[in-house]
């Protein structure tokens, strides 16, 4: 059975150098998740990357720069942007039946990210893009950042909506207080960036984005970013909202969640009874939650799904979420 993961990771030395340049190294407590070993593997498009893909059981990647991307990098991203993903398109190149991609995109530049969004699609043939939540300080559903929905909607291509690390006001307030070390993974993977990340999407659907723009279909990772095990205090958002839909509607027609390495059959069933099987897509999140021992299969095998269900969650609800991209030329 084909397995594909659809968030798993990479990182450039130039994208490493550009976020150093401006002290985000300082400023955002995620980076120094990116160092030591685990840095020589986002790095590494290529054989060790494709022998533990092997032994952990996973056919294809879909690559995606790693947290914080290029939020907070301004014009120069634009440039960056396009190195990335010619580089990353090359690796498709050298190994077609193992990699797609997600695009990286110049967010801070929103025309230019539509553009640079439409470009990924149409001639380097990625599956769509990923965000990271905040650019700077705006929140993705601010009227700015619009083209970049624009351009999603118009070619088809589904947005990853990926965890950051929160702002520092709310570190300070929520997420801080121990040593530097709980603190730092108290506000990134232990709990504050995929509130943030669950966050994002709840103002998108507030703002109207979703029926705005019905066709959007936006994944989250880590099974929800714990939207889903708050739907139903979210459905009385309904009374208020004045959306056209009810919360509900939208976990079901423009949600997808993945798994991101979370292998833990009862939380798929959460996930299930909320978006639907059709809406649930695997991933590993490498090489963050790489574990040995063949981990990516073994949990496919023994996830409780049918025969059916498994053949959709292992790369049939992706491959349907794709299919009607333009075709790249």
């Amino acid at each position: 059975m084909k397995l594909i993961g659809i968030e798993e990771h990479f990182l450039t030395s130039e994208m490493k150098d550009a976020w150093s340049a401006i002290g985000l190294d300082a400023a955002d407590p995620s980076i120094a998740f990116h160092g030591g070993p685990l840095e020589k593997r986002l790095t590494d498009l290529a054989e060790e990357r494709l022998a533990l893909m092997d032994e952990t059981g996973l056919d294809m990647q879909v690559l995606s720069l790693t947290t914080p991307s290029l939020h907070d990098l301004g014009p120069d991203s634009v440039d960056l942007a396009r190195r990335a993903n010619d580089a990353v398109a090359e690796a498709i190149a050298r190994h077609p039946d193992r990699f797609q991609a997600l695009a990286t995109l110049p967010v801070a530049m929103p025309d230019e990210a539509a553009l640079e969004l439409e470009r990924c699609v149409r001639t380097l043939g990625f599956k769509g893009t990923m965000l990271c939540g905040r650019v700077d300080h705006r929140n993705l559903d601010h009227a700015d950042l619009l083209p970049i929905f624009q351009s999603a909607v118009a070619l088809k291509a589904p947005i990853l909506l990926h965890p950051r690390a929160p702002e520092k006001a709310v570190r300070d307030v929520y997420y801080s207080g121990f040593n530097p070390q709980v603190d730092a993974a108290f506000s990134c993977f232990g709990l504050g960036w995929h509130y943030d990340a669950g966050i994002q999407f709840l103002r998108l659907m507030l703002a109207g984005h979703f029926d705005r723009f019905p066709d959007l279909q936006v994944i989250l990772g880590h099974w929800g970013e714990l939207v889903l095990f708050y739907a139903e205090r979210l459905a009385n958002m309904d009374r208020v909202s004045g959306l056209a839909h009810s919360v509900a509607t939208y976990f079901r027609r423009n949600l997808y969640v993945t798994a991101s390495g979370m292998f833990l059959p009862h939380y798929l069933e959460q996930a299930a009874r909320i978006v639907g099987r059709d809406r649930l897509l695997f991933s590993t999140d490498y090489p963050y939650q790489y574990r040995p021992g063949g981990d990516a299969r073994r949990f496919l095998e023994n996830c409780g799904l049918d025969e059916a269900d498994r053949q959709a969650f292992s790369h049939g609800n992706w491959e349907r979420l794709i299919e009607n991209l333009p075709s790249a030329s």
